[in-house]
């Protein structure tokens, strides 16, 4: 594929308990009426492709099948194919995100920070309080390995040798988790590494000062886990614990403080068909103002 331009890239692969294709939707939307003139690509396996339909393709894009799908067609969880984002991206720069994340004013001006490297990675994240998170809580991994503490909920990189390397060695190790978790890597209990975890891997072995700007800490986003928040039960839904709103300027504000940075949901429920709609309608009245 020819590569050209800049844009946003994410995975929907969906599974009997999720349908990511619409996450994708609901984000493509936030994301083009923050950011008008930027495009977005959404890669599906060949079952997500059969769901696209006319309301899909007036907002994506690009709709990229994959070549051959990695994952186990039970899983429920499917991260086997992320490393591909790299040739199958359509940009010469490509920011990357999970598609259950929602930005809450324009990041345009991160291009230009991302750009002191060929490839950064997400480092750390914010409370919904707008705090660099100090919770170990989902990090035990990274600690007894002492792996970068690294997020793929979003992330940069250009078409690049770095990138390029980068990708080709979160490809080898995935191919060699038995042999990693089993005979290198300490109290190792992932079947099959997350993304974070491959990330972090992939980051420490190359080196973590080519993939990260920990400086930066504004490059990061909101995650709404538990124990981020610091709230101690952690089985409760965050929904249940604050109150989240949306103005008309798609600011997302919760418990009455306002969002700036990107807002990772994480609970798959919150993208509702009432929330998808009314991003339908603020997309096409800036899309009508655009136009005009």
């Amino acid at each position: 594929m020819n590569k050209h331009g800049r844009g946003f890239v994410t995975f929907a692969q969906n599974t009997d308990l999720v349908n990511y294709l619409e996450l994708a939707y609901l984000q493509a939307l936030n994301i083009k009426t923050i950011h008008p003139f930027e495009k977005y690509a959404v890669i599906v396996d060949s079952a997500t492709n059969q769901k696209i339909n006319d309301k899909h393709n007036k907002v994506f894009d690009y709709v990229i099948q994959l070549p051959y799908d990695e994952n186990n067609k039970s899983s429920t969880w499917k991260l086997a194919n992320e490393y591909q984002v790299f040739n199958l991206t359509p940009f010469k720069e490509t920011i990357k995100v999970e598609c259950d994340l929602l930005f809450t004013r324009s990041i345009s001006h991160w291009w230009n920070a991302f750009r002191l490297r060929d490839l950064v990675l997400n480092t750390g994240c914010k409370n919904y309080r707008q705090e660099s998170a100090t919770a170990r809580t989902y990090r035990k991994f990274f600690n007894d390995n002492e792996l970068p503490d690294v997020y793929n909920g979003l992330m940069y990189f250009r078409y690049s040798q770095v990138a390029s390397e980068f990708f080709l060695t979160a490809k080898r190790i995935l191919r060699n988790w038995e042999y990693l978790k089993v005979n290198v890597l300490k109290n190792c209990r992932e079947e099959n590494p997350s993304t974070d975890v491959l990330y972090a891997l992939t980051a420490k072995t190359l080196g973590i000062e080519k993939c990260t700007i920990p400086t930066m800490n504004f490059l990061n986003f909101v995650h709404m886990k538990p124990a981020i928040n610091n709230w101690g039960d952690t089985s409760m839904s965050w929904q249940d614990m604050v109150l989240c709103e949306t103005d008309d300027n798609m600011i997302i504000r919760i418990n009455n403080l306002n969002q700036y940075n990107p807002v990772h949901y994480h609970e798959k429920s919150y993208a509702t068909e009432e929330l998808i709609n009314y991003y339908e309608r603020t997309y096409y009245n800036s899309l009508s103002r655009h136009t005009a």
